[in-house]
């Protein structure tokens, strides 16, 4: 590679962590100035003592772990069927996969709303626990493209074949190779999909503000309409958890490549 040629590479790399960094930069110190004439975490320190903030990161938190569950138990068994019975339904199952991308999240919350509600035939948004399933299922639905192409991408990196006739030729049964066999041997694709659903679970505002569930979105939103320096505490808040996953997804990729080169 000729010196020009990293310099370019180099000047790029720099303009391109410069573009992204400086926003942040600035939200961040704006954040800081609560108290006038000098830095200080008084906005922070508001946001974390909010009972209402706790109470929808808490809900928050727990609806992500809801869809993560959903996620795995709708995604793992699928991309695997597919993979060593059915390979010729991959791209019929990649499109459906996809279509939460170009179909908006106001479309599918409003189809909730006039299938589900009171007076239909399965009134799911007549109840608190309804309409928490719904939330769930949206979510779920949001995170399936992410979900999907992880796991399916950590399927491929082992022997769906070889490893399902070695558990059947030992007794096992479908559950037992998935939970003890496939499900293991993917865990750090599951991981990944994990922490992008979790990421998009704790900044999601269409489906909870017009389901009317006390998620952090739609806080960070009423907040951001009535307060001066809270809402940029809470985008900073927002970014870390965001980064906080993105590392994490990282991690797990680490440890997945020294595990397998630790078993060769």
């Amino acid at each position: 590679m000729s010196l020009y040629a990293r310099i370019t590479g180099w000047i790029v790399l720099l303009f391109g962590l410069l573009y992204f960094a400086l926003p942040l930069l600035g939200l961040a110190e704006f954040s800081l100035k609560a108290r006038r004439g000098v830095y200080s975490l008084d906005a922070y320190s508001k946001i974390i003592g909010d009972a209402e903030f706790q109470q929808t990161f808490l809900y928050s938190i727990t609806m992500a772990l809801v869809t993560i569950a959903f996620g795995i138990v709708l995604v793992v068994p699928t991309a695997f069927w597919v993979r060593l019975k059915m390979p010729w339904a991959r791209p019929y199952v990649e499109f459906l996969t996809l279509l939460p991308l170009v179909i908006p999240a106001i479309v599918v919350v409003f189809g909730y709303i006039r299938l589900y509600n009171t007076s239909s035939w399965l009134p799911l948004t007549g109840s608190i626990l309804g309409t928490n399933l719904l939330l769930a299922f949206g979510y779920t639905m949001l995170a399936l493209p992410y979900m999907y192409r992880a796991v399916d991408t950590g399927l491929r990196t082992i022997d769906v074949a070889t490893l399902t006739e070695a558990a059947q030729s030992l007794g096992a049964g479908w559950t037992t190779i998935l939970s003890r066999v496939i499900l293991p041997n993917v865990i750090p694709a599951v991981l990944s999909g994990a922490f992008l659903t979790f990421a998009i679970v704790i900044g999601e505002f269409t489906l909870a503000a017009l389901l009317d569930r006390p998620a952090f979105g739609p806080y960070l939103q009423r907040i951001g309409a009535n307060k001066p320096y809270e809402p940029f505490a809470l985008s900073v808040m927002a970014f870390a958890i965001t980064w906080a996953c993105m590392g994490l997804i990282q991690l797990a990729n680490r440890f997945a490549k020294h595990t397998k080169a630790a078993a060769r």
